[in-house]
């Protein structure tokens, strides 16, 4: 285990911060739903947010995805207390209800449909990372699903990212930003993850590193830890920072 994830990994009390994932199915038409959307969350939303105090906020449009476009938001809060307390804030955020009341007056839909997840960070990764934006330009992020068939499973997959893999990202290149169980949502039960990289060039030289690494190959090949054991599906998505996000 590296020195940054020791510093994150509790001692006592579990500290897991809980995530909203809010996607904005869309699709590409000429009343331009995701430039109407984007400005409602940009605009509106995160503004908002910050003011009931949610945060740290990512708003992430597709690169590579399937059902492209979207956007995603990523809605980071300390406990489920500070979720309902943030909830109960931007219900009476006058600004915001006037906004929203805009939006969704708008007879051209803004989106198709919004789906949304709920996460509780792993505990050897209990918050949100930021990160660092290179001197170029803005990072890419790729958000990475795993479905497991049954919460057993998905407990041990969870367990092996502690007990190294987290570890080997970090020394690879690939630079952590979240972990998450999915307590409620679809395809059930699954984690989600998400990292970034400077560019599409580091992507792949990260991840021909962490193929390599004489560490993961000894952990993927631990009886029980097989993919065929604890991994049901994988599902991945290219993503880019968008107007709003404060994880760049």
């Amino acid at each position: 285990m590296t020195a940054a994830a020791q510093s994150r990994t509790p001692t006592g009390a579990s500290k897991a911060h809980f995530l909203e994932l809010r996607r904005y199915q869309m699709r590409n038409s000429k009343s331009n739903q995701v430039g109407r959307t984007g400005a409602f969350i940009s605009q509106v939303y995160v503004p908002a947010a910050r003011r009931a105090g949610i945060g740290p906020i990512g708003v992430f449009s597709a690169v590579i995805a399937p059902e492209s476009p979207f956007l995603l938001v990523v809605s980071s809060y300390p406990s489920l207390g500070a979720m309902q307390t943030a909830m109960e804030k931007l219900a009476g955020d006058p600004e915001y209800g006037k906004g929203l009341a805009e939006f969704d007056a708008n007879p051209e839909l803004p989106y198709i449909r919004m789906e949304n997840t709920l996460l509780r960070c792993f505990d050897a990764f209990p918050s949100v990372e930021k990160g660092k934006t290179p001197a170029g330009g803005n990072r890419i992020f790729e958000l990475r699903t795993y479905e497991s068939d049954n919460e057993t499973t998905v407990k041990r997959k969870i367990k092996m990212f502690a007990d190294g893999e987290i570890a080997i990202f970090e020394r690879c290149g690939l630079q952590p930003v979240f972990f998450g169980e999915a307590l409620a949502g679809d395809r059930l039960p699954r984690i989600t993850y998400m990292v970034a990289y400077n560019n599409m060039a580091d992507r792949d030289k990260a991840w021909a590193a962490f193929g390599a690494d004489p560490e993961w190959q000894k952990l993927k090949a631990t009886p029980g830890m097989t993919d065929p054991d604890i991994v049901a599906n994988i599902s991945n998505a290219i993503l880019r920072p968008a107007a709003g996000s404060e994880i760049r």
